[in-house]
């Protein structure tokens, strides 16, 4: 289960931030992201938020699907160029949505206990490198672009939020800068329907969000019995929308949308 993780706190002073491809000035920005999943829903979001008129970014990782071979495999193709001719933007969630679990040795010998959830290694624990991981991550956003036709962003979201400043150097080492969500931006798709209704969720999501936040929610998720986003995710643009607040891609984001030599070092 993922838990909200702040890799860069937000900026506030986003006013005026302009998005050209709106058109429009957007001075109570949102950045919602949805990473992969089962897909069961992701025609009914992309319905959504073609409705609304919103631009996303997709976090994708090749994981199980309901139907066809993956979350990035041919079945599902033409749903992922479709959305880039919508403008949405991409990036990496790796590739067999690799856990990190710890950090092994340092400098050169740097390594990373890893579990992934997906892919012929699913729920098996074992090391990789940091050149290997990158690899994940790059394997990952190579799809990506060979789905959607255009290079992903330098980006990439660790499974559940999880990672260390060791893995997210690593990471940046090989040029992808880790995002996580504000606090709350966690949506809580993958919360038990048993103790967080839909209703509740929502309640929650337009009493506490801000402007600059960034929201993550899944493209299926298989444990909740009670679906979050057919019930919840036009409702919950809808009254973000009438509170003031836009939609913009992390392309337009005052940090995650700089290059990577731009952000000072930490």
């Amino acid at each position: 289960m993922a838990r909200p993780f702040n890799a860069i706190k937000l900026v506030a002073a986003c006013a005026c931030l302009v998005s050209t491809s709106a058109g429009f000035a957007c001075d109570k920005p949102l950045y919602l992201t949805l990473d992969t999943g089962h897909m069961g829903v992701a025609p009914l979001i992309a319905q959504v938020l073609q409705r609304q008129q919103v631009r996303v970014t997709f976090f994708a990782a090749h994981e199980r699907t309901q139907e066809g071979d993956g979350s990035l495999g041919d079945h599902w193709a033409p749903w992922w160029k479709a959305r880039a001719a919508e403008g949405h933007a991409f990036a990496s969630h790796t590739w067999d949505h690799t856990y990190w679990r710890a950090d092994l040795g340092q400098g050169d010998a740097l390594a990373f206990r890893v579990r992934p959830s997906a892919g012929p290694r699913q729920g098996q624990s074992f090391t990789l490198t940091a050149a290997e991981y990158c690899a994940e991550i790059r394997k990952a956003a190579d799809r990506l672009q060979a789905l959607t036709g255009q290079p992903p962003l330098p980006l990439f979201r660790a499974p559940g939020g999880k990672t260390s400043p060791q893995l997210v150097r690593a990471a940046e080492a090989c040029g992808y800068r880790h995002v996580g969500w504000s606090p709350a931006g966690f949506l809580g798709d993958e919360l038990p329907s048993e103790t967080y209704s839909n209703d509740a969720l929502l309640r929650k999501a337009l009493r506490d969000i801000r402007a600059g936040d960034i929201l993550m929610a899944h493209l299926g998720i298989w444990s909740r019995k009670d679906p979050w986003a057919p019930a919840v995710l036009e409702p919950l643009i809808a009254g973000l929308k009438e509170r003031g607040f836009c939609f913009r891609t992390l392309r337009e984001h005052p940090v995650y949308g700089q290059p990577l030599a731009a952000v000072p070092a930490r």
